[in-house]
């Protein structure tokens, strides 16, 4: 039998209705603070993210997926979403002195060893907005998906916070940091020793917890901001103070990926083991310059949705499911006889022409009424709408409920109409 790859999921009937919950949550809210959704390949050239994302980082050096096609070009399936958000940017003209409100949905890619919450095809909701420098699109974005937490009744969520050096103070950071470490290399992992003189920001990042008295004597990134950092952190957090939203500042908060500058965020969580983090994120704004277009100032996160979906369904559960759209029929149609067979299909295409909402299966299989009536109530319909020939003859339905203690009865055509109508409404 063959089976899915390691590492890469089915999402089952059972479990989509969260899915959708949170996509169509994610899309009405965003497109309400003026985001507009962008669709860009999961297959991108390999140069793309090694530009991007960083040769050394751990994505780049061992977690892609990597072929070479026909033509022999190197491409990758995409990893993340912010390159490919902004190469397309770039390509489509929609960054060069314009302000851009961005998001995207869809699945990543990456050669990890799977466990709980890490996949190698998982999927994210990302949100970038590129051409505002001011602290307030910082604050835009934390307050929207903060927001996407209240509106989804997810709990235990901690916003932590921190901003990283940028220019010559990250030069001059990253330089103590080498020294700093470099006289702690025989208390160092392999991991760390080889992010020494690459990237030694990483390393504070580590989650080796033998490395924590290391790390937490390290030169603090706080000491080392320039001003104007300095200046943009502080007016964040005073917007984030004002509305109330609560946060910590994480002084090891780094992220992996090479293009972040500035404001660096996370929600994490302990309700998930070892993978913490549900939304990350913060400032590119070298990134659009280093892929050839003109300087311009960039913000983004990513939602992990296996993440977020694990934490709906348990809150779901504690308050038995009201949460979440069930999508159940409403009603069954259960036709006996031939003619009978032919007109309950032209019933019920009239029927959804009349109720777009309405959720009908009809019944197509053959079998005698009482197992047509037993398929009816296995499907969670509310009702079931009968016909047989004399129905036919009369034109009229029988309505039964299967969930209620409620006499059958029959409908004119203009009865049931009437009757659905109100059904819908109820269910609202």
């Amino acid at each position: 039998m063959i089976q899915a790859i390691r590492g890469m999921s089915d999402i089952l009937p059972a479990d989509t209705p969260y899915w959708q919950y949170i996509e169509d949550s994610a899309c009405a809210l965003f497109s309400a603070y003026g985001y507009g959704e962008i669709r860009f390949p999961l297959v991108e050239k390999t140069e793309l993210f090694a530009r991007s994302i960083g040769e050394v980082t751990d994505i780049v050096e061992k977690e892609m997926y990597v072929f070479t096609d026909r033509s022999g070009e190197s491409l990758s399936l995409r990893p993340e979403g912010t390159a490919g958000c902004v190469r397309a940017g770039i390509q489509h003209h929609l960054l060069r002195n314009q302000i851009q409100r961005l998001w995207y949905m869809g699945p990543m890619f990456r050669h990890e060893r799977p466990q709980k919450g890490r996949y190698r095809q998982f999927h994210q909701i990302g949100v970038e907005a590129f051409g505002i420098p001011d602290p307030g699109i910082d604050a835009e974005i934390l307050m929207m998906i903060t927001r996407l937490w209240r509106k989804l009744g997810v709990s235990g969520l901690r916003l932590e916070l921190n901003s990283l050096c940028t220019g010559t103070a990250r030069d001059i950071y990253r330089e103590k940091l080498i020294k700093y470490f470099s006289a702690q290399l025989d208390r160092l992992d392999e991991d760390s020793r080889r992010r020494l003189h690459t990237n030694p920001l990483r390393i504070l990042d580590s989650k080796n917890p033998a490395l924590w008295p290391i790390i937490e004597n390290a030169p603090r990134i706080s000491d080392f901001l320039d001003s104007e950092s300095k200046e943009h952190f502080e007016a964040l957090r005073s917007i984030l103070d004002t509305v109330k939203i609560d946060y910590v500042v994480n002084p090891y908060l780094v992220r992996g990926l090479d293009y972040y500058t500035g404001t660096v965020f996370e929600w994490t969580t302990d309700r998930l083991g070892s993978q913490a983090a549900v939304c990350a994120g913060g400032r590119f704004d070298t990134l659009v310059s280093q892929m050839g277009e003109s300087s311009t100032p960039a913000l983004g996160c990513a939602i992990g949705l296996e993440r977020l979906v694990e934490l709906l369904k348990e809150d779901s559960q504690k308050s038995d499911g009201r949460n979440i759209p069930k999508p159940t029929p409403h009603a069954y149609l259960v036709a006996v006889g031939a003619k009978a067979g032919c007109t309950g299909h032209s019933l019920a295409e009239e029927l959804r022409d009349r109720f777009p909402d309405l959720r009908l299966i009809v019944d197509t299989q053959t079998g005698s009424f009482k197992a047509k009536l037993k398929r009816a109530d296995r499907s969670a319909a509310q009702i079931a709408l009968l016909l047989g020939e004399n129905e036919v003859t009369t034109g009229q339905v029988g309505v039964k409920h299967l969930r209620e203690q409620v006499s059958q009865r029959t409908l004119t055509r203009s009865e049931l109409n009437d009757y659905l109508d109100t059904l819908l409404t109820d269910m609202k």
